[in-house]
Protein backbone atom coordinates (compact mmCIF):
# COMPACT_ATOMS: atom_id res chain seq x y z
CA UNK A 1 0.00 0.00 0.00
CA UNK A 2 1.54 3.43 -0.88
CA UNK A 3 1.44 5.96 1.47
CA UNK A 4 1.10 9.83 0.69
CA UNK A 5 4.35 11.58 1.03
CA UNK A 6 4.40 13.97 3.97
CA UNK A 7 6.38 16.69 4.35
CA UNK A 8 6.59 18.55 7.86
CA UNK A 9 9.14 20.57 8.67
CA UNK A 10 9.92 21.65 12.06
CA UNK A 11 13.02 23.22 13.44
CA UNK A 12 15.94 21.98 11.49
CA UNK A 13 14.34 18.74 10.66
CA UNK A 14 12.86 17.09 7.83
CA UNK A 15 10.40 14.23 7.98
CA UNK A 16 8.78 12.30 5.27
CA UNK A 17 6.17 9.72 6.49
CA UNK A 18 7.25 8.31 9.40
CA UNK A 19 10.39 7.91 9.03
CA UNK A 20 13.10 10.45 9.59
CA UNK A 21 15.91 11.48 7.12
CA UNK A 22 19.40 11.96 7.55
CA UNK A 23 19.72 13.68 10.35
CA UNK A 24 20.99 17.46 9.55
CA UNK A 25 24.09 17.32 10.65
CA UNK A 26 24.59 14.55 8.13
CA UNK A 27 23.50 16.31 5.09
CA UNK A 28 25.60 19.18 6.34
CA UNK A 29 28.79 16.71 6.31
CA UNK A 30 27.73 14.96 2.91
CA UNK A 31 27.34 18.67 0.92
CA UNK A 32 30.22 20.15 -0.56
CA UNK A 33 31.54 23.22 0.49
CA UNK A 34 31.26 24.95 -3.00
CA UNK A 35 27.56 24.99 -2.58
CA UNK A 36 27.78 27.65 -0.05
CA UNK A 37 29.77 30.04 -2.63
CA UNK A 38 27.01 32.73 -3.61
CA UNK A 39 27.32 35.85 -5.98
CA UNK A 40 26.57 38.95 -3.71
CA UNK A 41 25.97 41.30 -6.69
CA UNK A 42 23.10 38.78 -7.67
CA UNK A 43 22.01 38.61 -4.44
CA UNK A 44 22.30 42.19 -3.69
CA UNK A 45 20.09 42.70 -6.81
CA UNK A 46 17.02 40.42 -5.99
CA UNK A 47 17.37 41.41 -2.30
CA UNK A 48 16.82 45.39 -4.13
CA UNK A 49 14.20 44.36 -6.61
CA UNK A 50 11.94 42.62 -4.26
CA UNK A 51 11.93 44.99 -1.60
CA UNK A 52 14.01 42.68 0.78
CA UNK A 53 11.90 39.99 0.58
CA UNK A 54 14.62 37.95 -1.11
CA UNK A 55 17.00 38.74 1.40
CA UNK A 56 15.10 35.83 3.78
CA UNK A 57 16.31 33.41 1.49
CA UNK A 58 19.84 34.52 1.36
CA UNK A 59 19.76 34.42 5.48
CA UNK A 60 18.60 30.88 5.31
CA UNK A 61 21.43 30.54 2.66
CA UNK A 62 23.79 32.14 5.02
CA UNK A 63 22.49 29.83 7.90
CA UNK A 64 22.67 26.67 6.29
CA UNK A 65 26.53 27.55 4.52
CA UNK A 66 27.27 28.18 8.72
CA UNK A 67 25.85 25.12 9.84
CA UNK A 68 27.38 23.26 7.23
CA UNK A 69 30.88 24.95 7.70
CA UNK A 70 30.72 25.03 11.78
CA UNK A 71 29.61 21.14 11.49
CA UNK A 72 26.76 21.91 13.78
CA UNK A 73 23.15 23.01 14.10
CA UNK A 74 24.13 26.74 15.10
CA UNK A 75 21.44 28.53 13.41
CA UNK A 76 17.93 27.55 12.97
CA UNK A 77 15.83 29.48 10.07
CA UNK A 78 12.37 29.37 11.83
CA UNK A 79 13.55 30.47 15.21
CA UNK A 80 15.25 33.83 14.04
CA UNK A 81 12.06 34.81 11.67
CA UNK A 82 9.77 33.82 14.66
CA UNK A 83 12.18 35.56 17.60
CA UNK A 84 12.62 38.39 14.76
CA UNK A 85 8.74 38.78 14.19
CA UNK A 86 8.45 38.66 17.81
CA UNK A 87 11.00 41.12 19.08
CA UNK A 88 10.10 44.02 16.08
CA UNK A 89 13.36 42.99 15.05
CA UNK A 90 15.65 43.37 18.03
CA UNK A 91 16.33 39.88 17.92
CA UNK A 92 17.80 39.98 14.36
CA UNK A 93 20.02 42.65 15.94
CA UNK A 94 21.63 39.35 17.93
CA UNK A 95 21.46 37.26 14.86
CA UNK A 96 23.75 39.67 13.34
CA UNK A 97 26.51 39.33 16.09
CA UNK A 98 26.19 35.61 16.53
CA UNK A 99 26.69 35.22 12.85
CA UNK A 100 29.97 37.26 12.94
CA UNK A 101 30.63 35.35 16.29
CA UNK A 102 30.87 32.11 13.75
CA UNK A 103 32.38 32.99 11.08
CA UNK A 104 34.99 34.25 13.14
CA UNK A 105 34.91 30.96 14.45
CA UNK A 106 35.00 29.42 10.92
CA UNK A 107 38.04 31.48 10.00
CA UNK A 108 39.77 30.25 12.71
CA UNK A 109 38.82 26.65 12.23
CA UNK A 110 39.98 26.46 8.90
CA UNK A 111 43.45 28.56 9.80
CA UNK A 112 41.98 31.95 7.47
CA UNK A 113 42.60 35.41 7.78
CA UNK A 114 40.51 36.01 11.16
CA UNK A 115 38.18 39.56 11.00
CA UNK A 116 37.99 39.37 14.70
CA UNK A 117 35.90 43.39 14.71
CA UNK A 118 33.16 41.20 12.61
CA UNK A 119 30.80 40.43 15.25
CA UNK A 120 30.71 44.13 16.45
CA UNK A 121 30.83 45.97 12.87
CA UNK A 122 27.59 43.41 11.98
CA UNK A 123 25.30 45.05 14.97
CA UNK A 124 26.79 48.80 14.63
CA UNK A 125 25.82 48.39 10.96
CA UNK A 126 22.93 46.71 11.27
CA UNK A 127 22.12 49.02 14.07
CA UNK A 128 22.00 51.79 11.37
CA UNK A 129 19.22 49.90 9.37
CA UNK A 130 21.82 48.81 6.86
CA UNK A 131 21.48 44.76 7.45
CA UNK A 132 21.61 44.07 3.82
CA UNK A 133 25.16 45.04 4.04
CA UNK A 134 26.30 43.46 6.86
CA UNK A 135 24.72 39.94 5.12
CA UNK A 136 27.12 41.04 1.79
CA UNK A 137 29.95 41.21 4.42
CA UNK A 138 28.62 37.99 5.85
CA UNK A 139 29.00 36.11 2.45
CA UNK A 140 32.36 38.00 1.47
CA UNK A 141 33.78 36.10 4.43
CA UNK A 142 31.95 33.20 3.56
CA UNK A 143 33.25 32.86 0.01
CA UNK A 144 36.58 33.75 0.90
CA UNK A 145 36.17 30.39 3.45
CA UNK A 146 34.67 28.40 0.55
CA UNK A 147 37.21 29.10 -2.33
Amino acid sequence: MKRSLQVIVTGTYLYRGYEPMESTRQNYENQGRSSYYLSIPLYLILTLLTCGIFNLYWNYRQMEACNGLLKRVEFRFGYWILLTLLTCGIYHIFYQYKMGAAIVEMQRNYNKAVFDSLPVISVIVTVLGLSVVVDCIHQHEINKLVS
